[in-house]
């Protein structure tokens, strides 16, 4: 089989800036499956992809699931659209479907669940044979369920079970091979505590959050040949909501991650001119590709070669702040960094909702800080159904 990976797309997702790091540098953290890593909806994009402690909305199966528990409403579902890379092409997009529902008598847990479906759009190659094209639809997929649960007035936690399936490959008929996409399983546990301080004569609210998301096995491409880590993450975040006078509120927020996976090992770190060299480097590479990936989370603290200030570099932040007025009209406005040797995502974001008691709508745009980044110009929208709102609506009439 000849499995046909599109490299030029799937590293775009997450370098943006390749030629401004120096390539003795620049060792970005590699996973497969990348769009995992891509914010689905409008909200947290608008701040600068954070969502770890935020208040719970529909799509908090992404960023921190457990914050369910908290949710206002008894049940509501979410459809986000994100046209992804469009400054290099008009036809890759991610499309995500999340929803979640309050059960028990005593209003503290939830059940939730998010379909997405990554599309790489449409890829004409020659086969090699008389030059004949072939057409491929490269795509990428997860769906999961998730439980969460409150254990005290001010604390829940969350785990949810997730299925994922990558197909960036097509078969060779001419050769009688059979392409087949990569699948994995993965687990998120997450945790969400809030309080409610009193600053002067005004009721605050503070939250933090954590969520390790994508525990699991290694995704294998090429029939088990080519096993990949998957983007095993671990979000921290605050988020701190006061009053500015009556219905109008502001949130400031932050979020920082780390991607829980080793980094593969350079090349530039051996004396590859030696014959020693040349087998160290050959042992550290296979040590890598034969990693488990429950091995790789732990392995992942300790694996840079320049010792604690290189392990700093991994982490990305977001900050991000959000206008709110009587719950109906919002304004958000966020930044997100990451070190230029790791990937040198760095860019802005804003964006605007409108919520009415049955429909809310959400748009986020981003704006990276590099002209030449495929990221610049991203746009997000996001349409959610509150079930509460549906049921007033159709009980008056």
């Amino acid at each position: 089989m000849k499995l046909r990976i599109i490299a030029l797309l799937v590293a775009a997702l997450f370098t943006s800036a390749l030629a401004q790091a120096q390539k003795d540098q620049f060792n970005p953290i590699q996973t497969g499956v990348t769009s995992l890593g891509i914010a689905p909806d409008a909200r947290g994009a608008s701040m600068g992809d954070l969502g770890a402690a935020t208040d719970p909305d529909v799509n908090s199966q992404y960023w921190n699931p457990s914050k369910y528990a908290f949710a206002w409403s008894e049940a509501s579902v979410s459809l986000s659209y994100t046209p992804w890379l469009r400054k290099l092409v008009n036809d890759i997009f991610l499309a995500n479907v999340a929803g979640y529902w309050k059960i028990g008598s005593g209003d503290n847990q939830a059940l939730s669940a998010s379909l997405r479906y990554f599309s790489l759009g449409e890829v004409t190659s020659s086969t090699g044979y008389d030059d004949i094209a072939s057409t491929l639809n490269p795509y990428e997929m997860s769906v999961d369920l998730g439980y969460s649960r409150k254990l005290s007035e001010k604390f829940s936690m969350g785990v949810v079970f997730r299925y994922i399936y990558s197909d960036l490959g097509f078969s060779d008929s001419y050769a009688g091979d059979q392409a087949s996409g990569a699948s994995a399983f993965s687990a998120d546990i997450s945790g969400y505590y809030v309080t409610y301080p009193i600053i002067g004569r005004n009721e605050c609210q503070w939250a933090w959050g954590f969520n390790i998301s994508n525990i699991g096995t290694k995704v294998s491409y090429n029939n088990g040949e080519n096993p990949a880590f998957l983007p095993t993450n671990l979000r921290l975040g605050t988020s701190f909501t006061f009053p500015l006078a009556d219905y109008h509120n502001l949130a400031i927020n932050l979020d920082l991650n780390k991607l829980l996976v080793p980094a593969r090992p350079r090349q530039v770190d051996y004396d590859t001119d030696t014959p020693e060299g040349q087998a160290a480097y050959t042992e550290a590479l296979e040590d890598w590709e034969n990693m488990s990936s429950f091995t790789g989370i732990f392995k992942s603290f300790t694996d840079a070669p320049g010792g604690f200030s290189e392990e700093l570099k991994e982490i990305t932040w977001s900050l991000g702040a959000e206008y709110s007025y009587n719950n109906q009209f919002f304004l958000r406005a966020g930044y997100f960094y990451e070190n230029a040797d790791k990937g040198n995502r760095q860019y802005f974001s804003a964006g605007a909702g409108f919520s009415l008691n049955v429909v809310r709508l959400d748009a986020s745009y981003m704006i990276a800080t590099a002209q030449s980044s495929p990221l610049d110009q991203t746009l997000r929208f996001t349409l959610t159904f509150d079930m509460d709102g549906l049921k007033n609506l159709f009980g008056r009439r």
